[in-house]
């Protein structure tokens, strides 16, 4: 009596990955395909800033926000924020390229470019990506602004979930000790991929009076975070608003 192996099984094609999930998501259950992109231009050699503000108050196609640099006294910033990343080269590309700020000389360094993003436990999450953004960049009590890009360790990111929340929870306490004390608000963007130096966040720092605002990095200096796991911060770009969109441009 012989014997024989079973007859080999063919299988099919393995079966493809399930598609990534692109949404950003909130507390409850809520999602959201929709951000806020913001991008911040800086120049040098300005002379008349009046000229600048009136070309953005005309000719803006997205909201905006002209500042005057604290270093460079010839030195402008413009901020440009929309839901729409195709509007920063349909639009705020025409504006530079024409008029007051076409004369004026570029300072890449301080090209910052991000968009809104969500943590999962937003209790209001179109007003987290969009309406949050907004108001801060266009609060007429927050004059002052703190700019900059951060990039965190590879350490950070292979730390367990639990003992990020942990770290990060640290650095938000400050943030809103001083948000509860009315005298900084913040703009937080993710900007992996986007950001010609490998940077992963741009955060922006509002406030009535400037000190408050370097006292709040100051103080994050002494966070884990910030001490144990940021391999690079800045350039910093310290301005004062001279122009801000109306609120429902």
């Amino acid at each position: 009596m012989s014997s024989s192996s079973p007859a080999p099984t063919r299988s099919g094609p393995p079966a493809p990955p399930p598609a990534p999930d692109l949404r950003e998501h909130g507390g409850g259950g809520q999602t959201s395909d929709t951000r806020m992109f913001m991008q911040l231009l800086a120049f040098t050699g300005c002379r008349d800033t009046a000229a600048v503000v009136e070309d953005v108050k005309q000719n803006a196609k997205t909201g905006a926000v002209v500042y005057e640099d604290l270093n460079d006294p010839f030195g402008v910033a413009v901020l440009s924020f929309s839901t729409d990343p195709a509007d920063f080269v349909a639009h705020t590309r025409a504006l530079v390229q024409n008029g007051p700020l076409a004369e004026l000389t570029p300072r890449p360094r301080y090209t910052m470019f991000g968009r809104s993003y969500s943590l999962g436990y937003e209790r209001d999450l179109e007003d987290t990506l969009v309406g949050r953004p907004k108001r801060h960049a266009l609060d007429p009590k927050m004059p002052w602004v703190v700019w900059y890009p951060l990039r965190r360790s590879g350490a950070f990111t292979r730390l367990p979930a639990e003992e990020q929340k942990t770290i990060l929870k640290e650095h938000g306490t400050i943030g809103f000790s001083f948000g509860g004390a009315g005298v900084a608000s913040d703009i937080r963007l993710a900007c992996h991929g986007l950001d010609a130096n490998d940077n992963d966040f741009v955060i922006g720092l509002m406030g009535p009076e400037l000190t408050p605002l370097s006292q709040l990095v100051q103080t994050m200096r002494g966070t884990v975070q910030t001490s144990t796991y940021l391999e690079k911060l800045g350039p910093f770009f310290v301005g004062r608003v001279v122009y801000q969109s109306p609120m429902e441009a």
